[in-house]
Formats: structure tokens, sequence, C-alpha cells
């Protein structure tokens, strides 16, 4: 019995790691979402071996009293599900500032803060280079500003190449 379970586990092991191996080398695209009042991000992931990858994102927001951008750094394992349907979750940080013209006296004009972040998204591959993602981002941050829990869902559109 232990034998039979053993071998079922490399089998399994195996096979995921064998359909795993979809993914491109390079992906380059938009993540639309709320992000936290940042706005669309765009967005870049790099294939770093048969299923894993490292995405990064660059938000920004701007409008007449309100300046913002978040860069964002997520290592992600990617798994396969069904057909071109696959799951991954990452994790990783990034680093945001404000920018506030405000004149309230005791309101800071500027803030920049540090955070970390989770990912969970499920994403398909079509068989032209484009790929089509949702996910949910828990983020928490660090610093005056923003320093409790936040949390991001987003359709991520991606060419990939």
């Amino acid at each position: 019995m232990k034998r039979l379970f053993l071998i079922s586990s490399a089998l399994f092991l195996f096979t995921t790691i064998n359909y795993s191996q979809n993914i491109s080398k390079h992906a380059l695209g938009l993540r639309l979402g709320d992000n936290d009042g940042f706005g669309t991000e765009v967005n870049y992931q790099l294939g770093t071996g048969e299923n894993n990858r490292i995405e990064f994102g660059l938000g920004w927001r701007s409008k007449r009293d309100f300046n913002a951008f978040k860069a964002t750094a997520l290592y992600q394992w990617v798994f396969a599900l069904d057909g071109n349907f696959q799951w991954y979750v990452g994790a990783g940080g990034g680093v945001a500032a404000f920018n506030y013209d405000s004149n309230l006296p005791l309101d800071p004009d500027d803030e920049t803060f540090a955070f970390a972040a989770g990912d969970i998204g499920i994403e398909y591959n079509f068989e032209i280079p484009l790929l089509l993602s949702l996910d949910f981002r828990p983020e928490i941050g660090f610093g005056n500003v923003n320093d409790d829990l936040e949390f991001d869902i987003a359709l991520g559109i991606r060419y990939q190449f």
C-alpha cells in the first residue's frame, strides 16, 4: 500500500510538472482592476522556468489634486488545470508613493510606503498569443498612509511572445 501511494504521488507530480509547461517566456499587457485607487496597471511577465515566472507591474493615477504610482513584483508558480486553463499562486511586494496637493495644514503632501502582496488566479492561454487572467491580490502596507490590508481583484489581458 505504501509503495502504491509513493508511485501514485510521483506520477501525479510528474504529470503536473509536465503539463505546466504552457507558460510563455514573455507576456506584456494590462491588469484592469481597482488596484487600490491606482487604476490600470501595465504588466510584464517573465518566465523563469517550466512552471515559474516573475510578474512586474506599474500602476499610476493622476487627478487634479492627487498623483500616485505603484510598482509591484511577484514570484508565481503556475499549474495546469484542464486544456488551456491554468491557475497560479505567488508572493512578492513593492513600493508606492502618493502626492497630495492639499491646502490643509496637517495633511502630509507626500507619502511613500512599502507593501507585501500575495496573488492567486486563474488564466486561459489561447491558441493565438493572448492570455486572459482573473486574479485576487491581497496587500498589506507598511507606512503612515497605508498600513492596513487591502484586497484587489483584476482582469489581465496580455500578449505573449
